[in-house]
């Protein structure tokens, strides 16, 4: 317990940090505040590393994600202070710091990593401290946030902010790249619970199983390949494709496609190269049994397409954003579920894959004793 009130209280000096250096002049400069932001990162490990050398954890992602949630803070008392719930923190970052943090895609971002990420840092610290199993929350973290800064980043450069970018810029980085070791180290590592230890017979009678014979399966295999071609449809919308459809598309129904801070375009892209061979993989998955990495990549994926559709779906209707890109009111119901749904159906299709795993699940060589004649 005293290791997550350590990593809460941590987080809380980030609100000192920010008061402090939004009201010194000297500390407002756009070097020094990289410079502070570097000294701040490492003060912050040096803290949490003492706090707990008497008791220290076995796994080095406690670090990272006490380090983590002081950021959390950050972020969520710069959305407060953009949407005009809060004031006194962040002027100086807003204007020598990163601007486009006032982008309602970033302010949407932003409530995200102050909020649900924070919590899961909170969820994943004291079950580390606990000894108990945290892999499963972890991978969803891992596919948040990588899915998080792999739009951010490149959408800074891209968009009408590339010309804008200051040296605080920098202190993305870690962010972009720690998650991305984590997802590494957190894969490699041993599912949660063993394999239950289901009799062999049954496993099978579940893998021969047609797939009409198991309807929640089919279903998700239909919402799957409606995802794809959702996900290749919006994606040749961001690439100017000429057909009228898409353009029709654009204008009368999801016109922030086109908002030029660039996050929406990176975003449809990465869903088309990345998030569509993932959905056919599940596809496949759930029509080929023994697909055990379906139990992994499923909740890492949720993760990533939750964050993603938070942030596109909350900065389409900010009131930051232009009218002119902002879902139409004539529209807004249909255009809402359907981007509800395509974020909602990964998160089921990885529930059903962690409660029901028979069908993914590889069974022992023929030749075992009966003792042994149990799942891998």
């Amino acid at each position: 317990m005293a290791q997550e009130i350590c990593v809460f209280l941590f987080s809380l000096t980030a609100l000192g940090v920010l008061y402090t250096m939004n009201n010194v002049p000297a500390f407002q400069e756009p070097v020094v505040i990289l410079e502070i932001g570097v000294a701040v990162l490492v003060a912050v490990f040096l803290m949490v590393y003492l706090a707990t050398r008497y008791n220290p954890p076995k796994d080095y992602l406690f670090y990272v994600f006490a380090e983590f949630s002081f950021t959390c803070v950050i972020d969520l008392t710069s959305a407060l202070e953009y949407d005009g719930f809060a004031s006194g923190f962040m002027e100086f970052y807003q204007k020598t710091g990163e601007p486009y943090l006032g982008t309602p895609y970033a302010i949407m971002m932003c409530y995200w990593d102050g909020v649900v990420h924070f919590i899961i840092y909170l969820i994943l610290v004291h079950r580390m401290s606990n000894r108990k199993q945290y892999r499963t929350l972890g991978l969803f973290w891992a596919g948040s946030l990588c899915a998080n800064m792999i739009v951010f980043v490149p959408g800074i450069v891209v968009g009408k902010y590339g010309s804008e970018i200051r040296p605080a810029f920098w202190l993305n980085m870690p962010f972009l790249l720690v998650p991305i070791w984590g997802a590494v180290s957190l894969f490699s590592r041993p599912r949660d619970r063993p394999m239950p230890f289901v009799g062999a017979s049954k496993v099978e009678r579940e893998q021969k199983k047609a797939l009409i014979w198991r309807p929640l399966d089919l279903l998700f295999v239909v919402y799957l390949v409606a995802a794809m071609g959702f996900t290749v449809f919006r994606g040749l919308a961001v690439l100017d494709c000429p057909l009228e459809i898409l353009n029709r598309y654009v204008t009368e129904y999801e016109p922030y496609l086109k908002d030029p801070v660039g996050f929406p375009k990176v975003m449809m892209l990465l869903l088309l190269f990345h998030a569509l061979p993932m959905l056919g993989s599940f596809a496949y998955g759930l029509c080929t049994p023994g697909c055990t990495w379906m139990l992994d990549w499923t909740v890492y994926f949720a993760g990533a397409i939750l964050q993603c559709q938070w942030s596109h779906i909350g900065a389409s209707l900010h009131p930051r954003t232009a009218e002119m890109y902002r879902i139409p009111t004539s529209v807004l119901v249909p255009i809402l579920l359907l981007n509800l749904l395509y974020a909602v159906g990964p998160v089921l299709l990885a529930l059903r894959c962690k409660r029901e795993p028979d069908y993914f699940l590889s069974i022992a060589p023929v030749g075992q004793t009966n003792n042994e004649k149990k799942l891998r």
